[in-house]
């Protein structure tokens, strides 16, 4: 089932509408739907797709050569002597028609023939721009690489890009749609624990109980997400071994950069260097106090939900697992799961609020948001408000989100309009966001006050 991306396809097919030359750059890390992306865009279109493989390139050429001689019925086995007759024979075939020529992770392409860019970068400037109405699409799952050496500044394709699309994965609002059985509840825990990327969305099967799927994909040794974390930092990663321990420490609470390092026995300088690699992964991220800037004050924390569900509890269940009792391991990870769906739910908020801004039903437009936590002088405790948004013309929001099975009572409501006073605004509004609803007592705190929303789960999953 293809889901979302609507607009990137979009986008794609009015650039193919073109007669000129145009070269979309696509990238965004492993399983996130670049490759399904392109197959909606080339489906119908006179299109060449090829995969560049880590090898020599003698071997990315002959793989090149392959496709260009099948798809214009050309000599079976042939090949062309160098990359640069294989690129004449594009422009050649794009001279009176439009051809979308797709080169999927093309940084091991470009890591088998460093001088490719370099190539691609004469033939933009002096042929295909001149000449042709090729559409020329680089693909790529390394980030870094595609930001450095294909968007960057010191990269010779620097700005011959035409267009360029981070593919992120799908929010909850549009991951729940690959789940039309589910219900609204085990919808979310799906988004949880696929942490909305396609790849993994399409495992679920919701036809089955909630229960079931976790334990299919994760609570087996022949689960398709028993060993993904660590299949990914494999394909991502130089020290695999030193990436899993970062993460590890992080995912057992361990937030701050000298704590993190001490628990992984690596350096700080080093661990520095590879939670920078995990935050361009998407699997970590750094953050600081809404309205801080102080680096002194940034923690980290496991921003992929996937990453933090596995950590949090395939490791303490291994014995189980690999002895065939998931039944058994699921019985005890079951309890946590409202726990772990803390952040996942606030994560859906924040989307939700983005999606209201949209429409314009905000009552302050988030143009700057996070989360807050910090001192309380006046109580001299650790406090944190969920959610912080304001316009920066003195309006915020403050919100608060909690996925639990009881009703949001108005004690909730009080403390967040006590901390929200630790800010010095003109205007300030609340929100409360709750899977199970409110107390009547909450109903009419919030009719009395006037600046306050109260939204449930049912009534998000309906807009």
């Amino acid at each position: 089932m293809f889901v979302g991306r609507e607009k990137e396809l979009a986008e794609l097919n009015r650039l193919y509408e073109t007669d000129t030359f145009e070269m979309p750059v696509i990238y965004g890390r492993r399983r996130v739907g670049k490759t399904r992306l392109i197959s909606e865009f080339i489906r119908g279109k006179r299109a060449i797709y090829v995969q560049a493989r880590r090898t020599n390139a003698q071997a990315n050429l002959r793989m090149l050569s392959d496709a260009i001689f099948a798809f214009s019925e050309g000599p079976s086995g042939g090949a062309f002597e160098s990359f640069d007759d294989a690129f004449d024979a594009l422009a050649q075939l794009s001279q009176a028609q439009r051809l979308v020529f797709v080169i999927d992770e093309y940084p091991y392409l470009a890591q088998s023939s460093p001088e490719i860019s370099s190539l691609l970068q004469e033939k933009i400037d002096h042929v295909y721009k001149q000449s042709t109405k090729l559409k020329l699409v680089l693909c790529g799952s390394s980030l870094s690489f595609m930001e450095e050496q294909v968007l960057g500044y010191e990269s010779p394709l620097y700005g011959r890009r035409t267009a360029q699309f981070k593919i992120n994965p799908l929010d909850f609002f549009t991951a729940k749609h690959c789940w039309p059985q589910a219900s609204e509840t085990d919808a979310a825990v799906y988004y949880g624990i696929t942490g909305g990327i396609p790849a993994y969305a399409e495992k679920i099967d919701s036809s089955l109980s909630l229960k079931q799927n976790i334990e299919r994909l994760y609570l087996t040794p022949s689960g398709y997400l028993f060993e993904e974390p660590g299949n990914l930092l494999l394909q991502e990663c130089r020290n695999p071994a030193q990436y899993d321990s970062i993460i590890t420490a992080v995912a057992s609470g361990k937030t701050r950069l000298n704590e993190i390092a001490t628990t992984a026995k690596i350096t700080e300088s080093n661990t520095s260097t590879y939670l920078a690699k995990l935050s361009s992964l998407g699997i970590i991220r750094r953050e600081l106090p809404f309205g801080e800037s102080s680096n002194k004050r940034a923690i980290y924390c496991v921003d992929d939900s996937m990453f933090r569900f596995w950590y949090k509890f395939v490791p303490q269940s291994m014995g189980l697992i690999q002895n065939e009792m998931g039944d058994l391991a699921m019985k005890r990870i079951e309890p946590h799961i409202p726990e772990f769906m803390g952040a996942v739910f606030e994560k859906i908020c924040s989307q939700y609020i983005y999606r209201l801004a949209r429409l314009g039903k905000v009552p302050v437009m988030p143009i700057r948001m996070g989360r807050w936590w910090g001192s309380d002088p006046r109580t001299k405790s650790q406090e944190e408000i969920d959610i912080v948004f304001d316009d920066s013309d003195g309006n915020a929001c403050f919100a608060e989100c909690k996925w639990r099975n009881e009703q949001v009572g108005s004690d909730i409501l009080d403390t967040l309009v006590f901390r929200s006073e630790l800010f010095r605004y003109s205007k300030r509004h609340y929100m409360v966001f709750s899977k199970s609803g409110f107390t009547d007592a909450c109903h009419t705190k919030a009719q009395a006050m006037d600046n306050v929303t109260l939204i449930s789960f049912k009534d998000m999953v309906r807009e």
